[in-house]
């Protein structure tokens, strides 16, 4: 029992630091973007200072960078604070649609990495389940990286959740190749749930029961 809880904290903990080692690697860009656009900007006021005629629509593309910076950055703390609250609550309703969209934001950079692109495909409506809030991102962001590494370079996948009678389930794909070397490896001891590939589709299906 010890064994196990310490392979599910070690897990989250992993899982915990990628998210945030991601995310802050995001907005030190933005700051350097933003530093480097304000370096410019009193360039041009130094230039004005000695006399050169200032150029307001070299002032004006160089201010709309930093904002467009801050507003990426501030984009980056809102997800990086949605999901620093994930841990709040061990048991809460929520609704897939929100956390896919959250996971797709923060998997970005990821994505980016392996290659791949994303795309949410939410419900119409709201697919709501009782579960660990973050014990589910967590699952989500395992089944993810193996899908992503099925998809390959240039490949797509789309999340897409649905509702069943016992809980809701997750579609990945299409995939070009769906085959697991071993699927315990995608799937967390937080919640209860179980991977499975549909060949046929191309796809793979996070079953997730409520609890």
């Amino acid at each position: 029992m010890k064994t196990t809880v310490r392979k599910q904290d070690d897990q989250g903990l992993r899982f915990f630091g990628q998210v945030i080692a991601s995310v802050t690697h995001d907005i030190k860009n933005s700051l350097a973007t933003i530093n480097e656009n304000a370096g410019l900007l009193t360039d041009h006021a130094a230039m004005a200072a000695r006399g050169r005629p200032l150029d307001p629509e070299k002032v004006n593309v160089l201010a709309m960078r930093i904002m467009d910076q801050v507003k990426r950055a501030d984009g980056l703390l809102k997800n990086m604070n949605r999901f620093a609250h994930s841990v709040d609550d061990s048991l809460k309703k929520v609704d897939l649609n929100e956390i896919l969209q959250l996971l797709a934001a923060l998997s970005v950079r990821f994505a980016a990495m392996s290659g791949a692109n994303l795309d949410v495909q939410p419900s119409p409506k709201p697919v709501v389940i009782e579960t660990s809030p973050f014990g589910l991102l967590n699952t989500l962001f395992l089944c993810l990286e193996v899908a992503m590494t099925a998809a390959g370079q240039g490949g797509s996948i789309c999340l897409r959740p649905e509702k069943t009678d016992n809980g809701v389930c997750v579609h990945f794909g299409p995939l070009p190749d769906a085959a697991m070397a071993n699927q315990d490896h995608c799937l967390s001891a937080f919640i209860d749930a179980r991977l499975v590939k549909n060949s046929a589709t191309r796809t793979l299906t996070l079953i997730i029961h409520d609890l």
